[in-house]
């Protein structure tokens, strides 16, 4: 096995791969900006390098300085978290191409997945159902205006080369299409750095549900389960479960193996995920997007399964074997993600600030993967994730009376947190029932 990892990342994410990774005997070297100095990630890892000022351009998005931390330190691997260089398969290529060991699938499937665009068609070919849309990027309103046509009303707006929600709306009229389009084209470029923008089919009333994959250096890739995502405020999660309350056995088994064909389709290795649209009345699903890294959302898996993802993740990298008999996962009880965002529970607008109190939950099936603590500062330069909050029970009503219980015992005061927000999700009867989409938050939050 490898010796040492640069951790090329910052908060929640760069704790939990270094603590897998200290566990398993390997040396986890932090990089971190000047904002960053004081998170407990900083201090937990075996070595810490600073590689610049607060904005991610000048410090985590830098590639000469992720890659000059690693010479320095003699790093022999770098895992890109998510986020950041994660999903960048030219940062994962040079990587490789300075010997050094990438945890990540290899740099082809990244770039193939990473055009939304080339992912649709070659998910097509490989017989993973797909939406209707666009087969090539639609340069223009007129263009947009003939392939909405084409598609039918409602369509769904996506930058090309995106992630993350950003840039996406519906629009259910010609009118709606030409504002939608416009907003897209520009925040694709501002945030992508290509303006390419696809329409697909929008379903009404889905529900957001991904597959976790794992590919194995034999070939193989086994499905891990799904997730449910649906709850969701501005095309972004919020709140996460599995199993998913609302797809039947027969559709989840068609899901788990349409995402496995997805993987060997692009000669996947290591995590990923394989994210779908289900249309709740018809019991279908299209493809969504693959997700070429380990999610945010990952440790509600791990909780089910008994596995250690980002374990896995490392042993994939060094060209060997997983710790578990590939055939034997069976996923057991339920669980629930809550992330903690330092934001207004209302409007959901960031809220920085100081941490001057902070009191995680605790107890049986209760699991915290926090990036801060008392005393740090929530500054305005990254994503305003505090904490996950995981909660594990036998079945989904158990799982659901933990989490009431561990929302009501995490005490965060500085910063506006979600945490009134997360207890009216819990307490909502939409909610509970298990019979909710994507548009849950948007009845919360009318």
């Amino acid at each position: 096995m490898f010796g040492s990892v640069l951790v090329a990342n910052r908060g929640e994410i760069a704790r939990r791969v270094i603590r897998s990774a200290r566990r398993m005997g390997i040396r986890a070297i932090a990089v971190y900006s000047e904002a960053d100095a004081g998170l407990p990630y900083v201090a937990e890892a075996d070595e810490a390098v600073p590689i610049g000022p607060a904005p991610a351009a000048r410090s985590y998005l830098d590639v000469r300085a992720v890659l000059g931390a690693a010479r320095t330190t003699g790093a022999a691997a770098i895992h890109p978290g998510y986020g950041f260089l994660a999903e960048n398969a030219a940062f994962a290529a040079e990587v490789i191409g300075a010997g050094l060991i990438w945890v990540g699938p290899p740099p082809a499937a990244i770039e193939q997945m990473g055009d939304k665009i080339n992912a649709r068609n070659l998910m097509e070919r490989a017989g993973v159902p797909v939406a209707a849309g666009s087969r090539e990027p639609v340069g223009d309103e007129t263009a947009a205006i003939a392939e909405a046509e084409r598609i039918g009303y409602p369509v769904m707006i996506k930058a090309a080369a995106g992630g993350g929600g950003i840039g996406m709306s519906a629009a259910g009229s010609e009118a709606e299409l030409r504002a939608g389009f416009a907003t897209a084209r520009t925040r694709a470029e501002r945030f992508f750095g290509s303006s390419d923008i696809l329409l697909e089919r929008y379903i009404e009333r889905a529900r957001h549900v991904e597959v976790q994959i794992l590919g194995l250096n034999d070939g193989r890739v086994l499905a891990l389960g799904e997730r449910d995502c649906s709850v969701q405020r501005r095309h972004q999660k919020v709140a996460e479960e599995t199993p998913s309350p609302g797809i039947t056995p027969q559709l989840r088994a068609r899901m788990l193996a349409a995402a496995s064909r997805a993987g060997e389709a692009v000669a996947y290795r290591g995590a990923g995920t394989v994210e779908c649209l289900v249309d709740t009345q018809a019991q279908d699903f299209v493809f969504l997007e693959m997700n070429t890294r380990l999610q945010v959302e990952h440790p509600i898996t791990e909780m089910v399964t008994g596995l250690d993802l980002v374990e896995q993740q490392l042993l994939i990298a060094d060209g060997g074997d997983v710790s578990f008999a590939p055939d034997s996962v069976r996923p057991t009880g339920h669980a629930v993600e809550l992330r903690v965002y330092a934001e207004d529970p209302r409007r959901f607008l960031p809220s920085p600030g100081v941490i001057t109190e902070w009191s995680e939950p605790s107890g049986p099936g209760v699991r915290v993967d926090a990036g801060y603590t008392l005393g740090n500062e929530v500054t305005p330069y990254y994503d305003p994730l505090l904490a996950k909050l995981c909660v594990h029970g036998d079945d989904r009503d158990q799982a659901l009376r933990r989490a009431r219980a561990a929302v009501a015992d995490f005490h965060i005061r500085g910063p506006k947190t979600n945490l009134a927000f997360h207890t009216e999700l819990l307490d909502s009867d939409e909610f509970a029932s298990g019979r909710y989409d994507t548009s849950v938050v948007a009845r919360l939050r009318p």
